[in-house]
Protein backbone atom coordinates (compact mmCIF):
# COMPACT_ATOMS: atom_id res chain seq x y z
CA UNK A 1 0.00 0.00 0.00
CA UNK A 2 1.42 3.41 -0.92
CA UNK A 3 1.97 5.96 1.93
CA UNK A 4 -0.98 8.18 0.94
CA UNK A 5 -3.35 5.24 0.86
CA UNK A 6 -2.10 3.97 4.24
CA UNK A 7 -2.52 7.41 5.80
CA UNK A 8 -6.06 7.79 4.46
CA UNK A 9 -6.94 4.31 5.68
CA UNK A 10 -5.61 4.92 9.18
CA UNK A 11 -7.48 8.27 9.43
CA UNK A 12 -10.74 6.57 8.45
CA UNK A 13 -10.25 3.77 10.98
CA UNK A 14 -9.37 6.24 13.75
CA UNK A 15 -12.43 8.37 12.93
CA UNK A 16 -14.70 5.30 13.10
CA UNK A 17 -13.29 4.29 16.49
CA UNK A 18 -13.59 7.78 18.03
CA UNK A 19 -17.40 7.98 17.81
CA UNK A 20 -17.93 6.78 21.35
CA UNK A 21 -19.24 3.35 20.41
CA UNK A 22 -17.47 0.01 20.53
CA UNK A 23 -14.16 -0.27 18.70
CA UNK A 24 -14.64 -1.50 15.18
CA UNK A 25 -12.59 -3.39 12.65
CA UNK A 26 -12.50 -2.10 9.08
CA UNK A 27 -11.98 -4.27 6.05
CA UNK A 28 -11.45 -3.43 2.39
CA UNK A 29 -11.42 -5.17 -0.94
CA UNK A 30 -10.62 -3.78 -4.37
CA UNK A 31 -13.46 -3.56 -6.86
CA UNK A 32 -11.94 -2.08 -10.02
CA UNK A 33 -10.42 1.25 -9.01
CA UNK A 34 -12.55 1.40 -5.84
CA UNK A 35 -12.03 0.03 -2.35
CA UNK A 36 -15.20 -0.82 -0.46
CA UNK A 37 -14.85 0.07 3.22
CA UNK A 38 -17.23 -1.34 5.82
CA UNK A 39 -17.55 -1.10 9.59
CA UNK A 40 -18.39 -4.23 11.55
CA UNK A 41 -20.52 -2.14 13.92
CA UNK A 42 -22.52 -0.21 11.32
CA UNK A 43 -22.79 -1.01 7.64
CA UNK A 44 -24.82 2.16 7.19
CA UNK A 45 -21.67 4.20 7.69
CA UNK A 46 -19.66 2.37 5.04
CA UNK A 47 -17.69 4.65 2.75
CA UNK A 48 -15.87 4.22 -0.56
CA UNK A 49 -12.28 5.34 -1.21
CA UNK A 50 -10.41 5.40 -4.51
CA UNK A 51 -6.92 4.15 -3.71
CA UNK A 52 -5.90 2.85 -7.12
CA UNK A 53 -4.52 -0.36 -5.54
CA UNK A 54 -5.83 -3.11 -3.28
CA UNK A 55 -5.67 -2.53 0.47
CA UNK A 56 -6.18 -4.42 3.68
CA UNK A 57 -6.33 -3.11 7.23
CA UNK A 58 -6.09 -4.01 10.86
CA UNK A 59 -7.69 -2.23 13.73
CA UNK A 60 -5.31 0.57 14.79
CA UNK A 61 -2.98 -0.73 17.49
CA UNK A 62 -4.06 -4.33 16.99
CA UNK A 63 -2.05 -7.31 15.75
CA UNK A 64 -5.14 -9.22 14.71
CA UNK A 65 -5.54 -10.06 11.08
CA UNK A 66 -8.21 -8.18 9.18
CA UNK A 67 -11.52 -9.90 8.50
CA UNK A 68 -12.11 -11.54 5.16
CA UNK A 69 -12.62 -8.99 2.35
CA UNK A 70 -16.18 -8.09 1.39
CA UNK A 71 -16.60 -7.42 -2.30
CA UNK A 72 -19.32 -5.50 -4.11
CA UNK A 73 -21.75 -7.38 -6.32
CA UNK A 74 -22.48 -5.95 -9.76
CA UNK A 75 -26.11 -4.92 -10.31
CA UNK A 76 -28.27 -7.87 -11.30
CA UNK A 77 -26.23 -10.44 -9.38
CA UNK A 78 -26.98 -11.98 -6.00
CA UNK A 79 -25.65 -14.14 -3.21
CA UNK A 80 -26.44 -17.85 -3.38
CA UNK A 81 -30.20 -18.13 -2.96
CA UNK A 82 -32.83 -20.73 -3.76
CA UNK A 83 -35.98 -19.99 -5.69
CA UNK A 84 -38.25 -22.96 -6.30
CA UNK A 85 -36.03 -25.73 -7.72
CA UNK A 86 -33.19 -23.53 -8.94
CA UNK A 87 -30.12 -22.54 -6.93
CA UNK A 88 -28.54 -19.19 -7.78
CA UNK A 89 -24.81 -19.24 -7.22
CA UNK A 90 -22.88 -16.04 -6.38
CA UNK A 91 -22.18 -14.10 -9.54
CA UNK A 92 -24.89 -15.86 -11.52
CA UNK A 93 -27.54 -13.55 -13.07
CA UNK A 94 -31.10 -14.23 -11.91
CA UNK A 95 -33.97 -14.63 -14.34
CA UNK A 96 -36.46 -12.36 -12.53
CA UNK A 97 -39.20 -13.27 -15.00
CA UNK A 98 -38.99 -16.91 -13.96
CA UNK A 99 -38.03 -16.39 -10.31
CA UNK A 100 -39.84 -13.13 -9.50
CA UNK A 101 -43.37 -12.17 -8.46
CA UNK A 102 -46.10 -14.79 -8.87
CA UNK A 103 -49.83 -14.06 -9.18
CA UNK A 104 -52.11 -17.02 -8.45
CA UNK A 105 -55.66 -16.63 -9.82
CA UNK A 106 -58.45 -17.35 -7.36
CA UNK A 107 -59.84 -20.10 -9.58
CA UNK A 108 -56.49 -21.93 -9.72
CA UNK A 109 -56.09 -22.94 -6.08
CA UNK A 110 -55.03 -26.49 -5.23
CA UNK A 111 -57.47 -28.56 -3.09
CA UNK A 112 -54.91 -31.36 -2.72
CA UNK A 113 -53.82 -30.34 0.77
CA UNK A 114 -54.36 -31.97 4.20
CA UNK A 115 -58.00 -31.61 5.24
CA UNK A 116 -59.93 -31.52 8.50
CA UNK A 117 -63.49 -32.93 8.64
CA UNK A 118 -66.05 -30.13 8.16
CA UNK A 119 -63.64 -27.80 6.34
CA UNK A 120 -62.37 -27.38 2.78
CA UNK A 121 -58.84 -26.00 2.36
CA UNK A 122 -57.19 -24.97 -0.93
CA UNK A 123 -53.54 -23.99 -1.32
CA UNK A 124 -52.48 -20.83 -3.13
CA UNK A 125 -48.88 -20.38 -1.92
CA UNK A 126 -46.57 -23.30 -1.14
CA UNK A 127 -43.24 -24.71 -2.29
CA UNK A 128 -44.68 -26.93 -5.01
CA UNK A 129 -46.63 -24.10 -6.64
CA UNK A 130 -44.40 -21.04 -6.28
CA UNK A 131 -41.24 -22.15 -4.47
CA UNK A 132 -42.24 -20.63 -1.11
CA UNK A 133 -39.67 -21.55 1.54
CA UNK A 134 -41.20 -20.21 4.77
CA UNK A 135 -44.96 -19.73 4.39
CA UNK A 136 -48.11 -21.52 3.28
CA UNK A 137 -51.21 -19.57 2.25
CA UNK A 138 -54.60 -20.61 1.01
CA UNK A 139 -58.34 -20.42 1.56
CA UNK A 140 -60.70 -22.08 4.03
CA UNK A 141 -64.42 -22.65 3.60
CA UNK A 142 -66.80 -24.02 6.24
CA UNK A 143 -70.39 -24.69 5.25
CA UNK A 144 -73.36 -23.20 7.16
CA UNK A 145 -73.78 -24.50 10.70
CA UNK A 146 -70.78 -26.81 10.23
CA UNK A 147 -67.72 -27.27 12.44
CA UNK A 148 -64.35 -28.90 12.04
CA UNK A 149 -62.99 -31.69 14.14
CA UNK A 150 -60.50 -30.78 16.87
CA UNK A 151 -56.95 -30.46 15.51
CA UNK A 152 -53.67 -28.55 15.75
CA UNK A 153 -50.95 -27.58 13.28
CA UNK A 154 -47.81 -28.78 15.02
CA UNK A 155 -45.06 -26.21 15.42
CA UNK A 156 -46.64 -23.85 12.89
CA UNK A 157 -48.15 -20.46 13.65
CA UNK A 158 -51.38 -19.69 11.82
CA UNK A 159 -53.24 -16.51 10.89
CA UNK A 160 -56.85 -16.57 9.70
CA UNK A 161 -58.46 -13.55 8.04
CA UNK A 162 -62.26 -13.67 7.87
CA UNK A 163 -63.63 -12.68 4.48
CA UNK A 164 -67.27 -13.63 4.83
CA UNK A 165 -69.50 -15.04 7.56
CA UNK A 166 -68.91 -15.46 11.26
CA UNK A 167 -66.22 -17.69 12.76
CA UNK A 168 -66.44 -19.23 16.21
CA UNK A 169 -63.16 -20.57 17.56
CA UNK A 170 -62.92 -23.09 20.39
CA UNK A 171 -59.61 -24.15 21.90
CA UNK A 172 -57.99 -25.78 24.92
CA UNK A 173 -57.48 -29.31 26.22
CA UNK A 174 -61.25 -29.82 26.11
CA UNK A 175 -62.07 -26.93 23.75
CA UNK A 176 -63.23 -25.09 26.85
CA UNK A 177 -62.55 -21.55 25.57
CA UNK A 178 -64.47 -19.72 22.84
CA UNK A 179 -64.31 -16.47 20.86
CA UNK A 180 -65.89 -15.19 17.64
CA UNK A 181 -64.64 -13.22 14.63
CA UNK A 182 -66.39 -11.54 11.70
CA UNK A 183 -65.43 -10.04 8.32
CA UNK A 184 -62.22 -8.00 8.58
CA UNK A 185 -61.11 -9.73 11.80
CA UNK A 186 -57.83 -11.63 12.18
CA UNK A 187 -57.37 -14.81 14.22
CA UNK A 188 -53.98 -15.98 15.50
CA UNK A 189 -53.44 -19.65 16.37
CA UNK A 190 -50.16 -20.45 18.19
CA UNK A 191 -48.28 -23.74 17.70
CA UNK A 192 -49.78 -26.97 19.07
CA UNK A 193 -53.00 -25.33 20.33
CA UNK A 194 -55.91 -27.81 20.12
CA UNK A 195 -58.70 -25.90 18.39
CA UNK A 196 -61.87 -26.13 16.40
CA UNK A 197 -63.31 -23.79 13.77
CA UNK A 198 -67.08 -23.39 13.74
CA UNK A 199 -69.35 -21.59 11.34
CA UNK A 200 -71.55 -19.60 13.72
CA UNK A 201 -74.11 -18.91 10.98
CA UNK A 202 -76.89 -21.46 10.22
CA UNK A 203 -77.37 -20.24 6.65
CA UNK A 204 -74.19 -18.49 5.42
CA UNK A 205 -70.85 -20.11 4.50
CA UNK A 206 -67.74 -19.02 6.36
CA UNK A 207 -64.89 -18.02 4.05
CA UNK A 208 -61.37 -17.14 5.23
CA UNK A 209 -57.79 -16.68 4.08
CA UNK A 210 -55.29 -18.83 5.97
CA UNK A 211 -51.53 -18.20 6.29
CA UNK A 212 -49.07 -20.47 8.11
CA UNK A 213 -45.41 -20.08 9.02
CA UNK A 214 -44.16 -22.97 6.87
CA UNK A 215 -44.91 -24.27 3.39
CA UNK A 216 -45.88 -27.65 4.86
CA UNK A 217 -49.61 -27.74 5.61
CA UNK A 218 -49.41 -29.72 8.87
CA UNK A 219 -52.76 -30.89 10.27
CA UNK A 220 -52.97 -33.21 13.29
CA UNK A 221 -56.55 -34.32 13.95
CA UNK A 222 -57.37 -34.94 17.63
CA UNK A 223 -59.90 -37.05 19.48
CA UNK A 224 -61.21 -34.62 22.11
CA UNK A 225 -64.39 -34.68 24.13
CA UNK A 226 -65.55 -31.03 24.02
CA UNK A 227 -66.60 -29.17 27.14
CA UNK A 228 -70.36 -28.68 27.31
CA UNK A 229 -70.25 -25.00 28.23
CA UNK A 230 -67.15 -23.27 26.88
CA UNK A 231 -65.91 -20.09 28.56
CA UNK A 232 -66.03 -16.98 26.37
CA UNK A 233 -62.68 -15.20 26.05
CA UNK A 234 -62.91 -11.52 25.10
CA UNK A 235 -60.09 -9.68 23.34
CA UNK A 236 -58.08 -7.29 25.51
CA UNK A 237 -55.58 -5.15 23.62
CA UNK A 238 -52.30 -5.26 25.58
CA UNK A 239 -51.43 -1.75 24.30
CA UNK A 240 -54.76 0.12 24.38
CA UNK A 241 -56.32 -1.02 27.64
Amino acid sequence: MDPEAREAWQMLAAKANNKGGPEVSLTAATVGPEVLVSSSSSRDEAQELEFGSSASAKRPGSTEAAAAPRTRRPTGFAEATMSHDHVHEPGEPIDWKEHGVKVIPGDSLDPNTPQTPGMNRAAAIDFARVGAQKIWAGTVKIFPNAKTGAHHHGALESVIYVLKGRARMRWGERLEYVAEAGPGDFIFVPPYVPHQEINASPDEPLECVLVRSDNEAVVVNLDIEPAEKPEEVRWIDPVHR
